[in-house]
């Protein structure tokens, strides 16, 4: 099973990079961030005939998450909890049934922070504080559980092409990272990281500056697994040569792909 994630920056500008991606990748649950539309205007029909059940939670002009997977959804939900006055269209969560049980898929969209001296970013501290309560309670259930998305979040310096520019940066600061690395400590596994220590491995290349042909780049797009997702991980991808397209998205997909016949 192949779950993946992308922020496809519009997904009315990006249609047919998407589609064309996914009859290349064929993955079975597809986390879709910055969707900006509203749920009306979601171009279901053209994803419904490559044979995707689609649930979308949108927000006109900014946000906007989507799900796609090849299986029926078993359940969904649209945001996160711990904040009632939150109307930011960035959390929807669904459960398939597979052979073995079911899997939990949360499709997320991080807020950015930026800049960190305005609300925006004690905004995105207590969102990655509401994903902490969210984690927590999910994994009491011990079911396999993705956290996919955009986190806007820098993991570390092998993360990030020139990290001494980033230092201030709300993607990289250090509480923003510790706040990360608290979903670690629960026991959620990065899960790229699982498979790789290799530096340089991106997901977002600005559109400014040559980025994408300078190879700058940032890796802020993540999968993190429960233990029991964890344990039955096979494969992790980074598809970066979708960036080269023509007008792509300044992110890429990542992917992963779990055994499910493993105990």
């Amino acid at each position: 099973m192949r779950v993946a994630t992308w922020n496809v920056n519009s997904i009315r500008q990006r249609l047919e990079p998407l589609l064309t991606w996914l009859k290349d990748c064929s993955p079975d649950v597809v986390c879709l961030q910055e969707t900006k539309c509203v749920d009306d205007a979601f171009p279901r029909l053209e994803i419904e005939s490559l044979g995707y059940n689609v649930v979308t939670h949108g927000q006109k002009t900014f946000n906007g998450v989507a799900l796609l997977s090849k299986l029926p959804f078993d359940e969904t939900k649209s945001g996160l909890a711990g904040d009632d006055e939150d109307a930011h269209a960035r959390f929807l969560e669904g459960v398939v049934t597979l052979k073995t049980g079911v899997m939990r898929i949360a499709c997320l969209y991080l807020p950015n922070g930026n800049p960190p001296d305005t609300e925006k970013y004690p905004y995105k501290l207590k969102w990655m504080s509401r994903l902490l309560e969210y984690s927590k309670e999910r994994l009491k259930a011990e079911e396999p559980l993705v956290l996919a998305g955009d986190f806007n979040v820098i993991p570390a310096a092998a993360d990030v092409y020139n990290p001494a520019a980033w230092g201030n940066d709300a993607l990289f600061r250090p509480q923003t990272r510790e706040a990360f690395q608290s979903l670690l400590g629960l026991g959620l596994t990065d899960a790229l990281r699982a498979v790789t220590d290799e530096p340089g491995l991106y997901t977002f290349w600005d559109y400014q500056a040559g980025a994408w042909q300078k190879n700058w780049g940032l890796r802020i797009d993540h999968l993190l697994l429960s233990p029991q997702a964890s344990d039955r991980l096979t494969d992790v991808g980074v598809d970066s040569y979708v960036r080269a397209w023509e007008k792509p998205s300044d992110h890429v997909p990542v992917w992963a792909d779990f055994d499910l016949e493993k105990a």
